[in-house]
């Protein structure tokens, strides 16, 4: 049967509308519990990153290379799907730096770093990806700083094992940021100090999509995993042996989804079309045995009012149950504290309800589709018993300009939200590094979207919650110039059980606004340079003493001295204020030597 333009804008519009059937966003496969944007609509998967792109990202080195002319080094070959091409960049990375502490106290550190990593995109007929793996160790020379080592990186892939029905997917992050008791972390600061985490993420799912004569089937898993590592902190005033309570810090958990829908597009049975689905969300946390659990199924109908705009609506029926164990303790009651500095689970008790919300939902809203480069879609309703607001925009009105903004609302744990945020990124991302840690900053773009994990990680607290927000980012290609801007917001209310320790965080709010901006271009043929700056907020919901605010800029300048050897120089500054301790104020300078082999 030939489609007519209404029912081709309405196949578009079923696939990016299923979030409003199992997830409650844009994302047909998503991990628990909502997904902040469809990528998937504007991925920009027919290209993958030039390799001499120096703006795309963040604060003072690129991982597609150091050149703001042709691209040095690399290899790059066929891809498997018969079109495309498949870079590979391997370098090596030697560097010298200086950090200068102006507050509150005066100290000079320096130390030299080692790297060695590999950046490599893949657009082919049926794969495209991007992956970038970086392990870096750090030499500490004068002053109080450490010796460490950190893996640092980002990737999405994916592949049709059988094009147009059968689809595999992967992605994983690896990053570190500084980190308070209250859970609140942030990134873009030179990471130094005990209060350091490394943070690693990884997901990994099929997806089917078929026909069954006019009836649409899809189908979908993802599982993925989370893991947060924390130093042992120094015991500071407690009795010999006993640890150093970290605070409620996230350790590990492991998340599933699974969806299936199916239904038919308006003008094939019906007028209008309709589609059943159901959806299964779960996360298991370590911390206290938590989980986080939601089921839901709906109807869904869509109603063509032109070739550009439909109206939809739905009706379901949802579960969400939150629920964990209490932390083992002593005879007078206090709470036992692991080696690690988190609380020890009592697994002879009986697990305790924290959140249990089970009922109807509704929700309706608009999609709009003018174009292949335009795409909005709002939404209203009613889920976790109270009304919830979503939806997004995606607008590429040509090569040299895109925009990506999405509205959320969830209910979930860190490892989902990390999940989520990592699955929004573009496939053919291209990210800039810290030049002083080596550590992936928070935003990425591709050749027609972008994205920003900074609101993700806002906050590494274990407790699960409700989250609510906003995420938006603008790239923009002037000549060779290129500059790019992330922006968002997000509201988490902590749930925990009554009777344990999690009581405590039950109902608290916090709240995280982040801004990145940055632009690079070359000088001239061998030479290029990158500015960067970013700032945030984290008000506690607990007192406004715990609010921080941390600011910085970096701008780096890079120097092609042959085909393959690279010389860098970086200069940054970095600012943290509170209100309770001293604040923060540190200047850094580096200079290296890349090699890309």
């Amino acid at each position: 049967m030939a489609r007519t333009p209404v029912q081709g804008f309405v196949a578009h519009a079923l696939a990016a509308s299923s979030l409003a059937l199992v997830a409650g966003t844009a994302h047909a496969q998503s991990l628990p519990y909502g997904d902040p944007g469809d990528s998937e609509a504007i991925s920009g998967g027919d290209s993958a990153p030039s390799g001499n792109d120096m703006g795309r990202g963040g604060s003072g080195r690129s991982d597609a290379g150091r050149s703001g002319g042709k691209q040095r080094g690399g290899r790059s070959i066929g891809s498997a799907g018969g079109t495309g091409r498949l870079k590979i960049q391997p370098y090596i990375e030697l560097s010298q730096s200086v950090l200068a502490r102006l507050e509150p106290v005066h100290d000079v550190l320096t130390y030299s770093s080692v790297a060695v990593g590999v950046d490599a995109s893949l657009a082919g007929r049926r794969t495209e990806g991007a992956v970038s793996v970086r392990y870096e160790r750090r030499f500490a020379e004068s002053g109080n700083i450490v010796s460490n080592d950190t893996i640092s990186g980002l990737a999405r892939v994916r592949h049709d094992l059988i094009p147009r029905e059968l689809t595999i997917e992967a992605g994983g992050l690896a990053t570190r940021t500084r980190f308070d008791p209250s859970g609140a972390s942030r990134l873009g600061l030179v990471q130094t100090g005990d209060r350091v985490a490394q943070v690693y993420s990884l997901y990994a799912g099929p997806a089917v999509s078929t026909h069954v004569g006019d009836l649409a089937v899809k189908g979908s898993y993802l599982v993925g995993y989370t893991k947060v590592n924390t130093p042992r902190l120094t015991a500071t005033g407690l009795p010999p042996g006993q640890p150093q309570p970290q605070g409620d810090i996230f350790n590990h958990s492991i998340a599933q989804s699974a969806q299936v829908s199916a239904g038919f597009a308006p003008g094939t049975v019906l007028p209008v079309g309709l589609t059943a689905s159901g959806a299964y969300n779960q996360e298991d946390i370590q911390n206290l045995d938590q989980r986080v659990r939601e089921l839901r199924a709906g109807l869904q109908a869509t109603l063509p009012l032109n070739s550009e705009l439909a109206l939809i609506g739905d009706i379901g029926w949802q579960h969400v149950q939150v629920s964990s164990r209490d932390a083992v303790r002593t005879a007078d009651g206090t709470p036992v504290i692991g080696s690690d500095g988190r609380y020890v689970t009592d697994t002879s008790k009986p697990r305790q309800i924290a959140y249990d919300v089970t009922g109807l939902t509704w929700d309706v809203g608009v999609m709009w589709r003018p174009s292949r480069r335009t795409s909005l879609s709002a939404f209203v309703g009613h889920r976790y018993d109270s009304m919830t607001y979503y939806g997004s925009l995606s607008y590429t009105p040509n090569a040299r300009n895109a925009l990506k903004v999405d509205v959320f609302d969830a209910v979930s744990g860190f490892g989902s939200t990390i999940g989520n945020a990592v699955r929004g990124l573009p496939t053919d991302f291209t990210t800039n590094r810290n030049p002083f840690s080596g550590d992936i900053t928070g935003c990425a773009a591709g050749a027609q979207s972008g994205g920003c994990i900074n609101g993700a990680l806002g906050s590494i607290a274990s407790a699960a919650f409700r989250t609510r927000g906003v995420s938006a980012s603008y790239n923009h290609t002037a000549g060779k110039l290129r500059m790019g801007l992330g922006a968002g917001y997000i509201r988490r209310k902590f749930i925990g059980a009554q009777g344990t320790v999690l009581e405590a965080a039950n109902g608290r709010t916090d709240q995280t606004f982040y801004v990145n901006g940055q632009i690079s271009g070359p000088i001239d043929r061998t030479t290029a340079f990158t500015v960067a700056v970013y700032d945030s907020w984290y008000k506690s919901g607990v007192s406004s003493l715990a609010d921080v605010n941390s600011i910085g800029a970096t701008a780096g300048v890079s120097h092609q001295f042959t085909r393959r050897l690279i010389g860098n120089a970086a200069v940054g500054i970095d600012s943290l204020n509170r209100k309770v301790f001293a604040d923060d104020l540190i200047a850094t300078g580096q200079v290296g030597l890349r090699y890309n082999f």
